[in-house]
């Protein structure tokens, strides 16, 4: 049999036809792994800030439960502060019991009393896996003064 010289010429231009598709496919697949990983660096991101949060609202009920416990005394004492914000970073960070840390670095959160019954509330944590290293989040909240 007897191969003219078009057949010689389209030999093995086949395989490499398929070759670069495959180099194609791949990079394109390479693309699809890299968005992937940033989709799941960002819902990482967004539950560490839902926690963050539900952390800052949890200061605020426990600062609530404060001023409504004792009625009578000044409107939001600014003593207890530190009481509230010991509890509130134990019940955070507690790692005894198969408890783990939620929010790794959460112990520089802070409750500060802003006068009145206005609260400043601060929370902070590291996350090594985005690129800013960790995040914060304030949440300003003003109680109802009580009457003496």
């Amino acid at each position: 049999m007897m191969m003219n010289v078009f057949d010689l010429r389209q030999r093995g231009f086949t395989l490499l036809e398929a070759l670069v598709a495959l180099l194609v496919l791949s990079i394109g697949m390479l693309g699809v792994a890299a968005m992937q990983l940033k989709a799941l660096q960002g819902a990482h991101a967004a539950y560490q800030r839902s926690i963050a949060s539900l952390a800052a609202q949890d200061a605020q009920e426990r600062l609530w439960a404060a001023v409504a416990a004792a009625p009578g005394l000044p409107p939001c004492p600014s003593s207890e502060v530190s009481s509230i914000e010991t509890a509130w970073h134990a019940h955070w960070t507690d790692t005894g019991g198969g408890k783990k840390v939620i929010l790794p670095g959460f112990t520089n959160s802070t409750i500060q009393h802003e006068g009145g019954c206005e609260f400043s509330i601060t929370v902070n944590w590291d996350e090594e896996r985005l690129e800013g290293g960790g995040g914060s989040f304030s949440y300003t909240v003003r109680l109802p003064e009580t009457a003496p």
